[in-house]
């Protein structure tokens, strides 16, 4: 039995190995830490939990600040503007992209020791996160998502800025990582990544059980699992969740069974060619997670461009709230996946606050009957350095996980 330290990651986490000989027969996940947000939200007035929630993670913040305004909204009954979830929809995928390039570059160009060119990665995140503050104010922990909507109220001038800035991150993205029209025909980062994989024998590693499922409803996703490749509509009244010995992360299954959150089920769940391409050769190997991440870039700042040009002005940004009383559960994509928030509120107080993390999803630990996406994916392995970057294919957060 070996375990180990995992660091680069946010927050902590160890990997705990079972082998046989030089193969790897069992794997578990250990969060070591407790944070209790959701105690620390029991008996308070609603509106704290939008200024509490976005500090449970310095990466995905602006996706806890939404789903707290979003399981609050359904509990008040409230429909926010069209132009408001565009607003909404905007900053979300800025902070989705960014995290995207971070990951991509910082952790599995480092893991894999490929050399870029980090002043036009910092660049074209800067450029990002201008774009992201030209609505919140600032990136991370903002709070102009409020109840009704957005405390911003763009004016035409600045959406003009903004699809400057859109062009520009387009353009920078694709000095990178090339156009990704072709998957035939991969340039630029991108094709330093997969002969990277391909020299290292490392293609079709990390494989997991090829299912996946998808929570929320946007203009990018649809709330699907897709099994044996066939797509059915997800409840979220069929998600299990249990404690776990040794870990301060809770485990998390859909109707008895483990799915694969993130990008890649995301993209799954459409008919696009080129993500197809990867799947029909790798399946869910980490080559075909880690293309998803970076393609899914390119998808994002193509609904950015269409938001930027078919936001209505003329709407109001908020709308009135009134509190009362009922219980309520939504799902909204952060980076790494479904974040699913459900809140009870009772006499004006939160009366009890459950967040379950995309990470929870793919980091469970199963049995070996039933095991986990990332048990799945690493058991059978003979080096345990692959081990850890197939356990950094997920794009794994310790901090969000154990909230």
């Amino acid at each position: 039995m070996r375990i180990e330290l995992l660091e680069k990651i946010e927050g902590e986490a160890f990997l705990k190995f079972q082998k046989d000989k030089k193969i790897i027969t069992d794997v578990k996940v250990i969060f070591p830490h407790y944070r209790g947000i959701e105690e620390i939200l029991r008996g308070r007035n609603p509106w704290d939990a939008l200024v509490i929630n976005p500090r449970i993670c310095g990466i995905c913040g602006h996706a806890h600040l939404q789903a707290t305004a979003m399981v609050l909204e359904s509990i008040f009954q409230i429909t926010i503007t069209q132009k408001a979830q565009k607003i909404r929809e905007i900053t979300r995928f800025c902070e989705i992209i960014q995290n995207h390039i971070k990951w991509f570059y910082l952790v599995i160009f480092h893991e894999l020791g490929i050399l870029y060119d980090f002043t036009k990665v910092h660049h074209l995140i800067i450029t990002i996160n201008k774009l992201l503050a030209l609505f919140s104010g600032q990136w991370p922990h903002s709070s102009y998502c409020v109840i009704g909507g957005v405390t911003c109220d763009p004016t035409s001038f600045e959406i003009y800025q903004a699809k400057t800035l859109i062009r520009q991150i387009k353009d920078q993205f694709i000095q990178l990582i090339g156009e990704l029209h072709d998957p035939l025909n991969l340039t630029n980062d991108l094709q330093k990544l997969y002969h990277t994989l391909q020299e290292k024998e490392l293609l079709l590693v990390g494989k997991s059980h090829d299912r996946f499922i998808t929570f929320s409803q946007d203009s990018h996703v649809s709330n699907i699992k897709l099994l044996h490749g066939q797509k059915r509509k997800t409840k979220l009244t069929l998600i299990e969740e249990n404690e776990q010995k040794r870990s301060y992360a809770k485990n998390v299954t859909y109707n008895g069974k483990y799915y694969e959150t993130g990008p890649l089920a995301r993209l799954m769940q459409q008919t696009d060619p080129f993500i197809r391409y990867f799947h029909r050769r790798f399946k869910d190997s980490i080559t075909t997670r880690i293309i998803a991440r970076i393609y899914e870039v390119s998808l994002l700042i193509e609904k950015i461009i269409d938001h930027l040009a078919t936001i209505d002005l003329s709407q109001p940004s908020v709308v009135e709230s009134k509190m009362q009383d009922g219980t309520a559960i939504i799902s909204i994509e952060a980076a790494r996946g479904s974040l699913i928030h459900q809140a009870t509120i009772h006499q004006g107080k939160i009366e009890t606050y459950n967040i379950i993390t995309p990470t929870q999803w793919n980091l469970s630990n199963g049995t070996s009957q039933n095991p986990s996406v990332i048990q799945k994916a690493i058991i059978g392995t003979s080096d345990e350095k692959i081990a850890n970057l197939i356990f950094r294919s997920f794009d794994i957060c310790s901090v969000c996980t154990t909230h």
